[in-house]
């Protein structure tokens, strides 16, 4: 098994621990929502596979990727982004912050840049794919 699924399988037990509140005479099942055993197994690997995103935008009249990834970087979660356009340009555009819904965004605004600066796209291009 991969180290990065450990951790981050260790990082979303550390996140329902740090999530549920604290009250005497509680049960195990009155901790985690009612959720037990396979239950329990089953809510856990849903989040922790939910940090992990891929997908697909059509950008310029080319087809594009994007790929999220967790990483643990002195014990605080990061989101890895990235964003390539295969069979158009080797240009990728990366990021990394601590924002899982605004990573995609700011390796898209890496991209352009990167695409910008290299003569791929002008300027008058992307703001025109921007209003559409």
């Amino acid at each position: 098994m991969r180290t990065s699924v450990i951790i981050s399988a260790l990082l979303g037990l550390a996140i329902v621990g740090i999530l549920t509140p604290r009250t005497e005479a509680q049960g195990v099942a009155d901790l985690v929502g009612g959720l037990t055993g396979g239950g329990l197994v089953e809510a856990l690997t849903s989040r922790i596979v939910g940090l992990w995103r891929t997908g697909d935008i059509v950008f310029l009249d080319h087809v594009c990727s994007f790929q999220v990834k967790p990483k643990l970087r002195k014990l605080q979660l990061y989101f890895d982004g990235t964003f390539w356009c295969p069979g158009w340009t080797p240009i990728k555009g990366e990021a990394l912050t601590r924002s899982n819904s605004s990573v995609v965004n700011k390796a898209v605004q890496d991209f352009l840049q990167k695409a910008l600066a290299s003569g791929l796209i002008t300027e008058s291009e992307a703001r025109a794919w921007l209003k559409h």
